[in-house]
Parts: structure tokens; sequence; C-alpha cells
């Protein structure tokens, strides 16, 4: 079922998630569902904070860019109480957009590098460490179970650039091809 993703001025995605219990209800059906919504929306990656749950779940799928990063084919993976314990290696800039900030990218630097704790979907404990473009990703999603989105890695200067941008969304003038649900439409 493809859920609404919450926009830019929504509480919840300024909320530091929750880590779930392996006994939360229906966890299976609710990655099924941020798989489905992600892919309806074009996204290579989700946080349960996007539609509305402040917990620590999230969903990635880097096939869709198999054919630039042939190392990604048939890459899909839910992680479930995810944290990033170190970010390291060198800081890479790159332009990012996010599902809950429609119409906005920005180039944001990043570490090349992280060590990462999570859950499989069997619920099974990982701790690893991942770089390149997964890293990139899986920072920008674990930093909305943290209340953050990649506009808080902006410059001043450039954050003053896209506040048009921003109040827009704050009024629910959302232009994207996926449903929503922005502060207006409570």
């Amino acid at each position: 079922m493809v859920l609404p993703i919450y926009v830019y001025g929504q509480p919840v995605l300024r909320k530091v998630a929750e880590d779930i219990d392996p006994a939360y209800p229906n966890l299976k059906e609710l990655i099924e569902n941020m798989f489905e919504t992600m892919d309806k929306a074009d996204g290579v990656g989700l946080a349960a904070p996007q539609i509305g749950l402040p917990i620590r779940v999230v969903v990635v799928n880097l096939d869709v860019l198999s054919e630039d990063f042939p190392e990604y084919k048939g890459f899909r993976k839910a992680y479930i109480n995810a944290h990033i314990l170190e970010v390291g290696g060198e800081e890479v800039p790159m332009e990012e957009g996010c599902l809950s900030l429609p119409g906005i990218h920005e180039t944001v630097k990043r570490g090349s590098k992280i060590r990462v704790k999570y859950l499989d979907e069997e619920l099974n404990p990982h701790e690893e460490v991942v770089e390149g473009y997964l890293a990139r990703v899986m920072q920008h999603e674990f930093d909305h179970l943290e209340g953050k989105m990649f506009i808080d890695h902006l410059s001043p200067l450039r954050k003053q650039m896209i506040k048009g941008k921003l109040s827009a969304l704050l009024k629910g003038k959302a232009h994207c091809t996926y449903k929503v649900k922005t502060v207006h439409h409570k």
C-alpha cells in the first residue's frame, strides 16, 4: 500500500525516532508498504518518520542505480533500529534531494565511510563499515531517525537561499508526483 510522504514542517520529521521491539505489530507489512511508497515516489531511501512513524526503520533500494553502479544490482534492504556509530573517511560533497523536501536539491558534505549497527528484516543484528554511495544514503536516511534533514547540513547562506522554497512547503505547496501530507493537510 502506497502511503503519503510527510513533507517538511511535519513535527514527526524533527523527532528522534525510537528503537522498536522485535515483536512490533505488522513489521513485515510496514516494510513492504515503505518499499512500495519509496518506489512509487522514485526514491532510493525512505525512513519511517517520512510516513509519520517515529520509529527506527529505513528501507533502501539501490537496484535502480545498477546501470551506473553494477555493485548495487538487486540491492533492496531494510534497516531496523539503525544507528550510526562512527562517521569517517574524507568529506565528500554531493547533491542530495529528499522525498520530504520536494523540489529542493543541494550539495551536502558527508563522510565517505561509516560504521553502523542495525537489525535486518529477519531481526539478525549487524555491525558493519559501509563506504561510498551507500554510506551517503544511509547517513541521509539515518539522519531522519535523529530528527534531522539534509538541509541542516547547509551553510547559513545556502539555507537563506532556499528559504522561499521551504516557506512554500510549509504553506502546503508541494509539487510532486507522489502522495504527500503537508502541514496544511492535518
